[in-house]
C-alpha cells in the first residue's frame, strides 16, 4: 500500500471524528507505523486540517461561529492523549477534579492529575498541564470515575462536604456507576468511603 493511500486513510479518520479531537501517531498504529503516521499528521497540519498542540500531540480544530475564532483545545484532552502516548494512567486532582466535577467554576491556573508515570510539565496556549507521580492505590485500583470522585472528595476536604454536594455528585453517576464505585473505593481513606458510600445510596 502506498503512502498516499495512508495519507487518505488517516486524513478520512480524522475527518470522520468529531471537532475537538486529540491524536497521536499511536492512535493509527492499525494503519500504517508510528513514523509515516508522524510525517502525516505534520503534512495534515501544513494543510490546515489539523494543528499542532505540542510536539507529537495534534488537534481536529472546533470552529465557533459565533466568536468566530477556533476553540482552545481541551486541558483534559490534551492530558488524556499524552498520558495515551506514555502509557500512564492519570486522574484529574485537586482544583482540576473539582471544575470536571462542577463543584468549583474557577478554571485551574495548571491543570493537575495524579499519575503512574513520572513527574511531567506541559505548556501550550498559555495552559499547563501538571502530571504527578503517585504510587497511590487510590488510582492504581481504581476506574477513572472513582478515582475522580476521590480525587474531587480529597480536594475539598472533609469539612466542606454538604447534603448538597453529596446530591450534586450522585446525579453525576448511574446505577452502574455506582455499584462500580462502591467496589472501587473500598481502597480509599475511610472517610471518603463513608462519602461515597452516601453519594451512592
Amino acid at each position: 500500500m502506498s503512502r498516499e493511500i495512508y495519507y487518505r486513510n488517516i486524513e478520512k479518520r480524522i475527518r470522520n471524528s468529531t471537532p475537538g479531537e486529540i491524536f497521536i501517531t499511536a492512535d493509527f498504529n492499525d494503519i500504517v507505523s508510528p513514523e509515516v503516521a508522524n510525517k502525516t499528521l505534520l503534512r495534515l497540519s501544513e494543510k490546515g486540517l489539523i494543528r499542532r498542540v505540542m510536539r507529537g500531540v495534534y488537534e481536529y480544530p472546533d470552529f465557533n461561529e459565533l466568536m468566530n475564532e477556533y476553540i482552545t483545545p481541551s486541558p483534559t484532552k490534551v492530558a488524556q492523549a499524552i498520558a495515551r502516548n506514555f502509557g500512564w494512567s492519570i486522574i484529574p486532582s485537586g482544583d482540576t477534579a473539582l471544575n470536571i466535577l462542577g463543584l468549583s467554576t474557577q478554571v485551574p491556573a495548571s491543570w493537575c492529575y495524579v499519575s503512574d508515570g513520572p513527574y511531567k510539565k506541559y505548556c501550550f496556549d498559555s495552559i499547563t498541564l501538571e502530571f504527578r507521580h503517585t504510587t497511590n492505590k487510590e488510582i492504581s485500583k481504581t476506574s477513572y470515575k472513582t478515582g475522580l470522585f476521590i480525587q474531587g472528595l480529597k480536594a475539598l476536604g472533609k469539612e466542606k462536604i454538604t447534603d448538597n454536594i453529596i446530591s450534586k455528585l450522585s446525579k453525576l453517576l448511574s446505577v452502574d456507576d455506582k455499584a462500580a464505585m462502591l467496589s472501587e473505593a473500598k481502597y480509599a481513606t475511610s472517610w471518603i468511603y463513608e462519602e461515597i458510600k452516601k453519594i451512592c445510596k
